[in-house]
């Protein structure tokens, strides 16, 4: 399956590289801590069945449209979007929808390091705490042993206060992305991901099968697949969309820079079901895996933001085992912000190349070094520039941070924007015939994505767009 990608170097070595490539793309935080607080907080299972329901629907249609346009452009994003523009008789304007897609992923990649950033400070935190134990001879104790509850929450606290500390763990992450990208698409994002989505999968099987046991699974799986149908509000539906784009990181450049690398002789609408299927799974098990342990010791599952960084970890202090899963908790979690944290900066990486005929190792550390430094901003926005408000003007940003503008600016407005103009695009002005021939539907199948993509897709995309700019329309 290898052949030349659209930077002149060796694509995928195999369907399942691709795969497994797309699926860390599409797996990270979004799965894994932002799920299961939106699931906490929007009723459990009435949240989960809404959402499954728009990865089908909405989700899988984006995603089969993104790969399709990058295999059928053959370039990175911008140039994927003129080629295939160009080839239906378009405007080569159409790039800009490029533009936009590797835009919105470099500035969530600036910020996301910061996040990961925070993970890796629990790595080393857990770590430290499991060896401890360990050669304490009680591999098996309880996490933070002798702390009490105000303290094992203040830690974040503390590594807000510390600017030089997040710096620091913002370079070990951004150094780590930018090495495997840098690597090329074959030797290092496809080993990354080989090495990479199989550890995460047995971790995430490990800890899941670890809060069966010890945990409260039966009010977990209660909680997670008896919908409550009176929570179902409007509120409720425009998360759950919104959440089914974001985690399956629809419009950041990533997909579609990763479809430039996909051989003509894959099936993309299959491949693109495997993507979709195992990205909702992840999300599953990651409620399977943090409500069990939560709901045992009586937590709030609507703890929100704080449930991965400060309500887990109380958790894991009264568990037996407790140091042990969580050094195995954070390590997976950081798994998943690595891979996707990768096709992030693949993106605007291979633009680069063919924009400005840089070498792989230049453009990755060019443009790795521009996200930093965005994203240092982001960190000093906790501490020494706390009361700086980027888009203070706007009333939906003006008591946010600096790292929570941009989260906010791009999940608001990029993503879905970018979304919106893939559905249009491939529904109304790419060519039928190529798309057709593309995607590899037929007879019934292929109407019905047809419809998906050209008209509910653009409703539903436009209406969480309205809604994140205008929550007063909510009730909100």
């Amino acid at each position: 399956m290898a052949g030349a990608t659209p930077t002149g170097e060796q694509g995928w070595s195999s369907r399942t590289a691709f795969i497994l490539a797309a699926v860390g793309a599409a797996v990270g935080l979004g799965n894994i801590w932002r799920f299961p607080t939106l699931a906490g907080e929007n009723g459990g299972g009435a949240f989960v069945l809404v959402y499954i329901g728009f990865v089908v629907l909405l989700g899988l249609p984006l995603v089969l449209s993104e790969i399709m346009l990058g295999r059928t452009g053959g370039s990175d994003a911008i140039g994927s979007m003129r080629n295939v523009a160009e080839q239906s008789g378009r405007s080569k304007r159409w790039g800009a929808l490029g533009a936009l897609q590797i835009t919105a992923g470099f500035l969530i990649l600036s910020f996301y390091s910061v996040v990961a950033g925070w993970v890796i400070n629990y790595v080393f935190i857990s770590g430290g705490d499991f060896f401890g134990a360990l050669f304490a001879g009680d591999p098996f104790s309880v996490a933070f042993n002798g702390e009490t509850q105000d303290q094992i929450t203040g830690r974040m606290g503390d590594l807000f206060a510390d600017p030089m500390r997040l710096i620091v763990l913002h370079i070990l992450f951004m150094a780590a992305t930018v090495g495997i990208v840098a690597s090329g698409v074959h030797d290092g994002i496809e080993k990354a991901a080989k090495w990479l989505m199989p550890a995460f999968f047995v971790l995430l099987i490990i800890i899941t099968i670890y809060g069966a046991f010890t945990g409260n699974f039966a009010e977990a799986v209660a909680f997670l697949f008896t919908p409550d149908f009176s929570k179902i509000t409007p509120v409720v539906l425009n998360e759950a969309l919104g959440q089914a784009l974001f985690s399956l990181s629809l419009a950041a450049g990533g997909l579609l820079t990763y479809g430039a690398y996909v051989s003509k002789d894959v099936n993309l609408a299959p491949t693109a079901g495997l993507i979709a299927m195992a990205d909702t799974s992840v999300a599953i098990l990651a409620g399977l895996m943090i409500f069990p342990i939560v709901f045992a010791v009586g937590l709030d599952p609507a703890g929100g933001p704080a449930l991965i960084f400060q309500t887990l970890p109380v958790a894991f202090n009264v568990m037996p085992g407790g140091a042990l899963v969580g050094m195995v908790f954070f390590i997976l979690i950081f798994f998943a912000a690595l891979t996707s944290s990768i096709s992030l900066l693949e993106g605007p990486t291979a633009w680069a190349i063919d924009r400005f005929g840089w070498g792989r190792k230049k453009a990755a550390f060019i443009v790795g070094l521009v996200a930093w430094l965005i994203g240092v901003a982001c960190a000093l926005g906790y501490n020494v520039w706390s009361d700086v408000r980027l888009l203070g003007f706007w009333n939906i940003f003006a008591e946010t941070d600096i790292l929570d503008t941009l989260d906010g600016f791009t999940g608001k407005i990029m993503l879905p924007l970018g979304a919106l103009f893939v559905a249009i695009f491939v529904g109304w002005r790419a060519d039928a015939n190529m798309v057709k021939a593309q995607t590899g539907l037929s007879g019934g199948t292929y109407l019905v994505w047809r419809f998906l993509i050209a008209w509910a897709a653009p409703i539903a995309v436009s209406l969480v767009l309205i809604f994140g700019l205008l929550p007063g329309l909510l009730g909100e």
